[in-house]
């Protein structure tokens, strides 16, 4: 296996991903409910975002975290998304780009689950 290292592997990681995601028991009708036939989109985003975070090609821009605030989530379903991307990366690439690709990931479930928690329990709205 090869690391990540162009548009070509993100595509492939995120399609791949993605694909489980949307036929996951615990998380097909939370992503299906919300992006429904935006998928392309969505998808185009996501190459984007890891595109700029791995390749440190600068392509995507936003606030990842507001989108996610509302979302009907909780512990459970970020341990699953973790352990479906993780499992992807390490399916599809090995090398420095991969690991720091679940790293990212991981971190990134960490932080949205500490935040929407915050904002859950306070009432709070992000001002983005």
């Amino acid at each position: 296996m090869k690391d990540i290292g162009e548009l070509a592997d993100i595509q492939l990681l995120v399609d791949t991903f993605y694909g489980k995601i949307r036929e996951d028991d615990l998380l097909k009708d939370i992503f299906n409910g919300i992006i429904q036939d935006r998928w392309p989109e969505h998808l185009e985003k996501m190459y984007r975002f890891w595109q700029t975070v791995l390749l440190e090609e600068h392509t995507y821009f936003g606030s990842p975290f507001p989108p996610h605030l509302r979302m009907p989530v909780s512990e459970e379903h970020f341990n699953r998304w973790v352990m479906l991307f993780s499992g992807t990366v390490d399916g599809l690439f090995e090398g420095d780009k991969a690991e720091r690709a679940k790293w990212q990931g991981s971190r990134m479930a960490e932080m949205f689950l500490s935040k929407i928690t915050y904002f859950r329990e306070n009432n709070l709205t992000p001002l983005v």
